[in-house]
């Protein structure tokens, strides 16, 4: 009988290990906020001779397909380079690489 007794609470013992919670964890909640940017299209034969003459220069295969410009004087380009790669980026007036 007392090996029976003994074997219940052991039993039950293991499975009220399981049972318990684990500690939870605090989650950081993201927010993801989508600002529309205040670029306003320009003609490519519109762009700066710096910032025609930095895509030239850093990606000499690339086109220039759009171009865009901000209240700030900062240029967005759309470039495609000769493999069919397409990206976007980002110049000052004065040919300067910026993100954003």
């Amino acid at each position: 009988m007392k090996k029976i007794f003994f074997v219940a609470v052991l039993s039950l013992g293991s499975l009220t290990a399981f049972a318990q919670d684990g500690e939870e964890k605090a989650g950081e909640a993201t927010q993801v906020a989508v600002t529309q940017d205040d670029f306003s299209e320009i003609e490519t034969s519109n762009l700066p001779e710096a910032v025609a003459t930095a895509v030239s220069t850093d990606y000499p295969s690339g086109t220039i397909s759009k171009a865009y410009v901000n209240k700030q004087e900062q240029y967005k380009l759309e470039v495609t380079l000769e493999d069919g790669t397409t990206g976007t980026l980002y110049a000052d007036k004065d040919g300067n690489w910026i993100e954003l």
